[in-house]
């Protein structure tokens, strides 16, 4: 317990350093927020303009996809305010040998390569998501079910930490290939196909795609299963299999990132 105190402490210290720098640029970051609150008006304005011309998508109705929807947001904010920029910049540290500098201090390397800066910019995606989310329920007419929404964020947990594994070994693919901007576009894609429902894929071509983004290589379940176990029927093999899916992949990751280090060649070498 200890050692997580004294982690959460450097984090908060971190997050209070690189917001006093983003305040020291405000109208950039009014502008950034401002770009990402008119992202989710022109998607809430796109979803609305299918709902009203059918009842459901692939068997979501429009309340469900909406809570669908502010669960991504949510999610990916907070991946993208604690983790994306870091993992961008991972690149250009294993270019210039400032990598040296982070590897040589008394901290775990993985907390400090991914967790030194805090993106506040994108932090009200969080807001806006948990926003949209709890007016979805409020169209469901949802009554307090404590025992799903334990189950919600336990599984949300579970979906930050499947995306962060994913992004954790992209990154760490920068230190045999110098030069990630490929790499990061990958995750893109993995973001893009986390935004939709895992049910469109049922019954097309696409089905076999569908299976291997849920199973094989599992960035379908993110979103889904929390937003499924809070509005639709529990699934408890889908729900079982995201949690093995979650403590596998966090070890798998860890080992690549250590391994990638293992090989790194520091400037002075």
């Amino acid at each position: 317990m200890g050692t997580i105190a004294r982690y959460l402490r450097i984090m908060a210290s971190l997050a209070r350093y690189t917001l006093a720098r983003e305040m020291a640029f405000r109208g950039n970051f009014l502008v950034k927020v401002s770009v990402e609150v008119l992202w989710l008006l022109i998607l809430l304005a796109f979803y609305r303009t299918i709902y009203a011309r059918t009842d459901s998508v692939a068997g979501w109705s429009e309340p469900e996809y909406l809570f669908f929807v502010g669960c991504f947001f949510a999610l990916n904010g907070l991946i993208e305010t604690l983790f994306l920029e870091n993992c961008n910049e991972f690149a250009e540290l294993v270019r210039t040998g400032d990598l040296d500098f982070l590897l040589l201090r008394p901290i775990d390397e993985q907390f400090l390569v991914s967790c030194r800066k805090v993106d506040w910019a994108t932090a009200p995606n969080v807001i806006m998501g948990g926003a949209l989310m709890l007016s979805a329920l409020g169209r469901l007419g949802w009554p307090l079910d404590a025992g799903r929404l334990v189950g919600f964020v336990v599984l949300f947990a579970c979906g930050v930490l499947i995306a962060y594994s994913f992004m954790l070994m992209l990154t760490s693919l920068s230190v045999y290939l110098v030069r990630n901007q490929s790499l990061m576009e990958m995750w893109w894609l993995f973001s893009s196909l986390a935004r939709y429902p895992k049910e469109i894929f049922a019954g097309t071509w696409a089905e076999p795609i569908g299976r291997f983004f849920t199973y094989l290589v599992p960035i379908l379940l993110v979103v889904n299963v929390p937003a499924a176990t809070m509005v639709r029927a529990l699934e408890p093999g889908l729900i079982g299999f995201t949690m093995v899916a979650t403590v596998g992949l966090v070890a798998v990751s860890r080992w690549f990132f250590r391994r990638a280090l293992r090989t790194y060649r520091s400037a002075s070498s």
